[in-house]
């Protein structure tokens, strides 16, 4: 006779769930919409990264570079700022370049020759020269550049 109860079940009246139906902070980390951002983020710079490099579209010959001659020095010839060619240490005349380069070559046209071009020398006079060793049939000519300082 004597004891009241609720229509629920429960003593106290709290229902079912008592003291786990509160919110309970959540101490998971829900990659998801990290992994998300992340791809759009890669697919944004794998479009935009071709578009960022400027220059003039050309095509650059393939080669088959073969080993250097260790045993045999290159022969160097430069243009200083005024204009004049040398081979070596020694100024010559350019007329007489392919005489001198031909005498100083062990391998004939095969030989390596670098041309030295001073920064502030006349790019037509460089190119000149160039073309007077292509011309002689020398293929192996190379430009020789200082590398960038502070880098």
């Amino acid at each position: 006779m004597g004891m009241a109860t609720s229509g629920r079940g429960g003593s106290s009246g709290r229902g079912r769930r008592g003291r786990r139906g509160r919110a309970q902070p959540m101490s998971d980390i829900n990659v998801t919409p990290l992994v998300d951002v992340m791809l759009v983020l890669l697919i944004v710079f794998m479009v935009a990264a071709p578009l960022l490099t400027v220059g003039v579209p050309i095509d650059l010959p393939e080669t088959q570079a073969r080993s250097l001659n260790t045993e045999s020095k290159p022969i160097t010839i430069s243009v200083d700022a005024e204009g004049k060619v040398y081979i070596g240490d020694q100024l010559i005349d350019p007329a007489t370049l392919i005489d001198q380069v031909t005498a100083q070559a062990e391998n004939g046209t095969d030989e390596r020759i670098y041309v030295r071009g001073d920064a502030s020398a006349d790019y037509g006079t460089v190119m000149q020269v160039m073309g007077l060793l292509s011309g002689a049939g020398y293929t192996q000519i190379g430009l020789i550049t200082a590398p960038v300082q502070g880098q």
